[in-house]
Parts: structure tokens; C-alpha cells; sequence
């Protein structure tokens, strides 16, 4: 009685494995890693589909929409993992492919993770792989079919902070741009995001980004409400009031900055989902995958809209 049934999945795991729009990775960079550092004999990456680490040369998985759906919107996805591993799986392919099924090419960054024995500067090297990720995707829009001024950005839990990070950082940049790249992102998406290093921080990140003696000013600057302005991305929030690893808190206060400072912002809190649901908060039939469609439909970002 089981077979027709497993049949079924297989062909139909087929089917979408068919119309599957992800190509091969691209380095991000060609030459030299900047701020890097010759990297330990023991320094490996151990990545597989699920998640990776010690990640040493980073890269961007495109996730082209198909033709007859493409609206020329990309979003890069920098999934979470605390900055000791990227989630790759639940927080970038899954998430990459939804966006395929809505007409929108994502591209996956698999970022170098914070850390002494490869980096000169740890702090910045993530920066240094979002900011690269939204060069590559911008310089190459044209070719790749996309519109240059609709490309965004989302982040999930540390990959939240990572965006936020990219889109409240993108005036200084921490790569060569000769060219002069745009590298603000059109649009951000934070979904249960790191944001704070203060009070409400998620303290394994900002040991990671930060070492264990943070100075103030490096707090400051990487809480990234703080850093908010009028030109700061237009913002959609997810989060789970009863998250118990990333307060609700960073939300409520990136959200509150972007008030203040005038930025169109748009925040659902669910009261319950815990942290790192990913695509389905299993506590409620509600889909924020749809609000976040309804949300880009209103600020012009889907085919069509302007």
C-alpha cells in the first residue's frame, strides 16, 4: 500500500528537481580575500547541504527564476548559524527556492565566519562577503536579466544581523569598488534577527564578531540600531515574541529606529514560534512568506509594481 506513495514523492521530487533554477556557486572573490590571513593546516571547511563551517573561500549560489515567472527582483540570502557555522540548508536553499516559486532570483551567501586565525580583522570579514555579495549582483544585473534598482537583502537570526549590518553600513565600504558600486541594498528582510549588542544581545555573536573584550565603540557600531538613517532600506520584521535566544527586543528597537528615522518599515511578531523557524512558524497557520509578497507588493518591488 506504500509504493504508489513513495512513487508519487519520488517523481514528484523529480519533477522539482527538473525545474530547479540553482546553478553552480561563484567565487566572490577571484584573487586575493581581503583582510584575510594564511589560513591554519587544520583550518578545513566542512560544509555539506545542511550547513557549513569554517568557511575560507565564500561564495554566491544563484537561484535564477524561471523565465516565464521572472520579475527581475533578486534578493540575496544570508542565512543564520551565531557566526560559528552558516545554515545553508533550512535558512538559504529552502529560502531561495521560495523565492524562485514567486518569480524572484536569489542568490545564497555562504560568508566567511568571524575569526582570528584567517582574518586580520574579524569584525569586518562578514561585511566585507555582503558587501561583495551585492557588488557581484548589481554589476551583473543587466547580464543576468534583473533590475539594478530592486535588489535586496534578508538576513535569519546572526544572518540577520549580517544584513541589517549591510544595509546600515553600505557608505563605508570594506571591499575595493573602483567601479563604485551601489552597495545599499534596495530592500531588507530580517527574519528573528540579531540586531543589538547591548542589553538583548545574542551573546555568542557578538563574541564571535567581537572577541570576549569588546570596547564600547565597537558595540555601538555593530548595534546596528544605532546606526539607522533616513537612507537605511526599506524593512520587513519577523519574530517570535517568545524567542529565547534572540530577544524580541533587537526587532522592537531596529524597528523603533527606523521610525524615528522616517523609513518605511513593516514588523509581524508572533507570540509564540521560539527561534529559527525558518519558512513555517509552526505555531500558526499564518505564512510570512505572504506577508512579506503583500509587503514587496506595496513598496513597488514585484512585476508590475513601480
Amino acid at each position: 500500500m506504500k509504493q504508489p506513495v513513495i512513487i508519487t514523492f519520488l517523481l514528484t521530487g523529480l519533477l522539482y528537481a527538473a525545474h530547479a533554477q540553482e546553478t553552480a556557486p561563484i567565487p566572490l572573490y577571484t584573487g586575493n580575500i581581503p583582510g584575510s590571513k594564511p589560513a591554519p593546516t587544520d583550518y578545513v571547511e566542512q560544509s555539506d547541504r545542511q550547513a557549513a563551517k569554517m568557511v575560507t573561500k565564500p561564495t554566491l549560489t544563484p537561484f535564477f527564476a524561471p523565465k516565464e515567472k521572472a520579475t527581475g527582483v533578486a534578493v540575496i540570502v544570508i542565512p543564520g548559524g551565531g557566526y560559528s557555522n552558516v545554515v545553508v540548508g533550512r535558512e538559504g536553499y529552502r529560502i531561495a527556492e521560495k523565492f524562485n516559486e514567486a518569480g524572484i532570483t536569489a542568490f545564497v551567501l555562504k560568508y566567511r565566519l568571524p575569526d582570528d586565525r584567517i582574518m586580520k580583522d574579524k569584525s569586518t570579514g562578514p561585511l566585507q562577503d555582503a558587501q561583495r555579495a551585492m557588488q557581484i549582483v548589481r554589476e551583473h544585473a543587466a547580464e543576468w536579466g534583473l533590475q539594478a534598482d530592486k535588489i535586496g537583502i534578508i538576513g535569519f537570526s546572526a544572518g540577520g544581523h549580517l544584513a541589517s549590518t549591510a544595509g546600515t553600513h553600505f557608505e563605508q565600504a570594506v571591499i575595493d569598488n573602483p567601479k563604485h558600486i551601489n552597495l545599499r541594498p534596495d530592500f531588507m528582510m530580517l527574519l528573528y534577527p540579531v540586531i543589538s549588542f547591548g542589553e538583548y544581545a545574542h551573546a555568542g555573536s557578538r563574541q564571535r564578531l567581537l572577541g570576549e573584550n569588546a570596547d564600547s565603540a565597537h558595540i555601538q557600531l555593530y548595534s546596528n540600531e544605532m546606526q539607522v538613517t533616513a537612507n537605511t532600506p526599506v524593512t520587513f520584521i519577523v519574530h517570535a515574541q517568545d524567542d529565547r535566544t534572540v530577544p524580541v527586543q533587537n526587532s522592537l528597537l531596529f524597528y523603533e529606529a527606523l521610525v524615528k528615522a522616517g523609513v518605511k518599515a513593516e514588523m509581524h511578531i508572533y507570540q509564540n514560534g521560539g527561534h529559527g523557524f525558518d519558512l513555517h512558524n509552526q505555531s500558526t497557520k499564518d505564512e510570512w512568506f505572504d506577508r512579506c509578497m503583500n509587503w514587496m507588493a506595496a513598496n513597488g518591488l514585484l512585476k508590475g509594481e513601480k
